[in-house]
């Protein structure tokens, strides 16, 4: 559990709140707040200062049936709703989550480090997927199928799989939530969800919102404490008949064998290794704004970060020195601060790979451009780092970084670098700068990823699939196919006769 190497001051979250009622501290299991029967509890604590923001319920095994059970309960007159009443509660706790946005933003800030100005980002984005699964709710449909026997009558529906648990990441703690919470409710799902230690407080924001909203007990449950109890204990109880995860590949493959004996349905959003591609007929500045976007987000710690920059031989020079100059300005702080791009990494075991990383490619030869090293302004705080020469070996080009080092190499081919892209066990996202339109086409096809951005870096949405092929994930969230995922079909064939 997470523990402070700074100081305590439980007040200095509240204090910035315009609603108090949002900063919850106890796990929500079937409509109420709740310590667990021993109380335990864990940290969690602002990275950028180390302070203690709150003492989190952490709940036991038991517990964590029972709001399974709470859960199968609550579905039986869920899935029964109407999906336009459904609808309506899920558009009320989208108006919720809009009007509280700011102090949504400062809690994530406070317990994520992202700057205020990606969390006020990321509340606009989770908020969009609880608009459009409000919607989605009244759209499924039951489909006719022309028959292929005499005297009958045959028709195909949509109907909830059951209780989907839910286990959401630090990175994005309050769209991941969302992104899959909303797509199950709207099908006729319950929920079971469980946030990750280090930034649980979105998410039991969001669920004091939705009890707000009229999301009726036990229809939506926030069950807090150690993730290897929890999910290990969704992936056991056979009334959990879906379980959706993002996370790391290494974690999925955990969860995947857990769930193998009580045959779930799986949705995995998991590592991403994503290429950046910059031709030689690109627009330099361009190509620059890309990568930075691409790569510094979040701080680089994010799934689609683009962790292998390739650039093509003839302009390799001049990207690099562009490259470096705006990876030096990046302004680094507590998320708080005015104009910062660059929060501080959760843990210290993420300063600890990206200066492993590090050293590995200065190792093998390639240059330091700019960083490289921790920054003054606090204990988790990396310098915004740039690569260049960095050789297919080195094992920043090999893993996911996780934080703020850009790694940079030159190609000469256009089938060179596919085939050097393609090399890797994962597949989320690619990106690719180029202004030739055949060649648009031809990367689009031949890059072996789930996504794949043309001369942009934003790409994701509510009417979009977000997924990735090969071992970043399995299906899909986001758009129709998100509710689809906590569906089965099922076929019906009426006698005429």
């Amino acid at each position: 559990m997470k523990t402070a190497f700074a100081a305590t001051d439980a007040d200095i979250l509240t204090a910035c709140l315009a609603d108090h009622s949002l900063l919850r501290e106890q796990a929500y299991v079937d409509g109420r707040w709740t310590s667990g029967g021993r109380a335990l509890s864990f940290e969690v604590a602002d990275p950028a200062s180390g302070a203690v923001l709150a003492r989190v319920a952490s709940l036991e095994g038991a517990e964590v049936t029972a709001a399974i059970d709470a859960a199968s309960r609550a579905f039986k007159h869920w899935k029964k709703r109407l999906p336009q009443e459904r609808s309506v509660i899920l558009r009320r706790w989208f108006d919720l989550i809009v009007a509280a946005r700011d102090d949504l933003a400062l809690i994530l800030t406070h317990e994520q480090g992202k700057p205020l100005s990606e969390s006020l980002g990321e509340i606009d984005y989770a908020a969009s997927f609880v608009e459009w699964y409000a919607e989605e709710a009244k759209r499924s449909n039951v489909e006719g199928v022309t028959s292929h026997l005499p005297g009958a009558e045959m028709a195909v529906r949509r109907e909830p799989v059951g209780v989907v648990g839910v286990a959401t990441p630090w990175n994005f703690p309050s769209a991941m939530l969302t992104r899959k919470a909303a797509a199950a409710l709207a099908a006729g799902c319950t929920v079971v969800a469980h946030p990750s230690t280090e930034t649980p407080l979105s998410a039991l924001a969001l669920a004091e919102l939705g009890a707000r909203a009229g999301i009726p007990a036990g229809v939506l449950n926030i069950v807090t404490g150690d993730a290897a109890t929890i999910v290990g204990t969704f992936c056991a109880d056979l009334r959990v008949r879906a379980l959706s995860f993002t996370g790391s590949t290494e974690i999925g493959r955990l969860i995947a064998a857990q769930c193998a004996p009580t045959i779930k349905r799986l949705v995995m959003e998991l590592g991403g290794h994503a290429p950046l591609i910059v031709f030689a007929d690109s627009d330099l500045t361009k190509a620059v704004d890309i990568a930075v976007q691409a790569k510094f987000a979040t701080s680089g710690q994010d799934c689609l970060a683009a962790n292998r920059i390739y650039v093509e031989r003839s302009i390799y020079d001049a990207f690099c020195q562009a490259f470096a100059k705006r990876v030096s300005r990046l302004k680094v702080g507590p998320g708080l601060q005015p104009g910062v791009e660059i929060g501080p990494l959760m843990h210290e075991r993420a300063i600890a790979k990206s200066e492993a990383h590090i050293s590995d490619a200065l190792a093998r030869g390639a240059r330091l451009l700019a960083g490289g090293r921790r920054h003054d302004a606090g204990h988790l705080f990396m310098q915004p780092t740039l690569l260049a020469d960095v050789p297919d070996a080195a094992a920043i080009m090999r893993e996911e970084t996780f934080g703020p080092v850009a790694a940079v190499t030159p190609f000469d081919a256009e089938e060179e670098v596919v085939t050097r892209a393609n090399e890797t066990e994962y597949g989320l996202v690619a990106y690719v700068v180029t202004e030739n339109g055949a060649r648009q086409r031809r990367m689009a096809a031949a890059l072996e990823y789930g996504m794949v951005a043309i001369n942009r870096v934003k790409i994701t949405g509510a009417p979009v699939p977000f997924g990735g092929v090969k071992q970043s994930g399995l299906d899909c969230e986001g758009s129709r196919r998100g509710m689809e995922a906590f569906t089965d079909l099922k076929y019906v064939c009426l006698n005429l006769a």
